[in-house]
């Protein structure tokens, strides 16, 4: 066994969240060389199946749905899940109860967010700053609320952000982690700068929560939104979320009003009146399916502390570049995410020129990450299940795959 590997046996014997990993049904694919079990490192995409959820989810269909019906929207908790479930994301990101609504898209939701961050922001101030390195879609809804709210679009870097901001900007739409690089950007620098500005700060959680520390309340941010499928592990398509900070909630004027953010939704008035709080975020009928597996999922939390998770992300990320250093050619590849921890989500991304093949390869010997077009090869890290011989072998696998064995 070489020094890395025995290193590795020593941290996963010493890991405080060792056991979360028995919670969830990992990747059995085996690499067809050595025989040994899969590593799944692309938890940043999808994350893996916590193994009570389909009997939760079997309840939901075959007891509430298939015996109890329409009484489950009272006596099963159906109409509350979505602040219900908000709760319980909530502490993973830095937020109080009451300021979390989950349904929707993260799409949907940054739509919201942003139109209603313009709004908050009054008149005169017709200019939206959008994150220039943001995932596709932030920059498409951008540019849609900016039409729509008759706003000026300008993308920018993160750290171009403080010299951009000025009397006109209304409204910031960033990204707390790169999905490509996995830099993660100063947010509490950052939602301090905007706030002097005088606009309204909006983040885009999808890479962070669940992964690190965020801060919502303490850093004063304004809106958020942010999926569940990634390091929540909500499963495919699972519903995002909206959080709205709770001294803006009697302002928020959300631009997709429906009948389930009605004060009185079953008066059905044909004037809108805006429920109070976080509920007013809400708008149609809740995906009653996907939340209550979501609420499941949550469950893999319990007794797990987020600095923990933080921890070992960061211990985890450090050994992979170790590894990648110790079994590579030199010049190989290059890493595209920060070496500085303050700088660094729970990935890495490397470039390879051949990346897609090379991903590709790996996948056949059954280690799971993913490829970004045109060079980009990305390791997701989830510190519930992944351990430290997951990192080791995945790194001794890319070396003999790039070296050609």
């Amino acid at each position: 066994m070489s020094e890395l590997a025995l290193r590795a046996e020593k941290a996963d014997a010493a890991d405080e969240l060792a056991g979360v990993r028995d919670r969830f049904v990992l990747d059995t694919v085996s690499d067809h060389a050595a025989g040994a079990a899969g590593v799944y490192l692309d938890g940043n995409s999808l994350g893996a199946l916590p193994a009570h959820v389909p009997g939760r989810v079997e309840d939901v269909v075959r007891r509430q749905w298939g015996e109890l019906r329409i009484r489950s929207w009272d006596e099963s908790g159906w109409w509350t899940a979505p602040e219900r479930i908000g709760d319980r994301i909530a502490p993973l990101v830095g937020a109080a109860a009451g300021q979390i609504v989950v349904g929707d898209s993260t799409s949907v939701n940054v739509f919201k967010a942003l139109v209603g961050a313009v709004r908050l922001a009054g008149e005169g101030r017709d200019e939206i700053l959008v994150d220039a390195t943001t995932f596709p879609t932030d920059g498409y809804i951008a540019e849609s609320a900016a039409r729509l709210t008759g706003c000026v679009l300008r993308p920018v870097t993160p750290a171009g952000v403080p010299d951009a901001l000025g009397d006109r900007t209304a409204a910031v739409l960033l990204n707390h982690v790169d999905y490509r690089t996995g830099r993660l950007h100063d947010l509490p620098a950052l939602t301090a700068a905007i706030h002097a500005a005088g606009a309204v700060a909006v983040w885009d959680l999808c890479h962070s929560a669940g992964a690190l520390p965020v801060g919502l309340d303490e850093h004063g941010v304004d809106l958020a939104v942010g999926c569940t499928y990634k390091y929540l592990n909500g499963g495919p398509g699972s519903p995002a979320y909206l959080y709205v900070r709770r001294e803006l909630q009697d302002l928020f004027d959300s631009p997709l009003p429906g009948w389930n953010s009605h004060a009185e939704p079953f008066g059905m008035s044909p004037s809108y009146a805006p429920a109070p709080g976080a509920v007013r975020g809400r708008v149609g009928t809740p995906d009653i399916l996907s939340m209550l597996a979501l609420e499941a999922a949550l469950d893999v939390w319990e007794g797990v502390r987020i600095e923990a998770v933080r921890a070992k992300s960061l211990a985890l990320t450090d050994f992979f570049l170790e590894c990648v250093e110790a079994y590579l050619p030199a010049g190989r590849v290059d890493c595209l995410t920060p070496v500085a921890h303050e700088e660094r989500g729970s990935q890495i991304a490397l470039r390879c020129a051949d990346a897609g093949d090379v991903m590709k390869r790996l996948i056949e010997r059954g280690v799971v990450g993913d490829f970004r077009h045109p060079d980009v090869l990305r390791f997701g890290f989830t510190p519930l299940y992944v351990g430290f011989a997951d990192v080791e072998r995945a790194a001794r696998v890319l070396g003999e795959v790039v070296d050609g064995s």
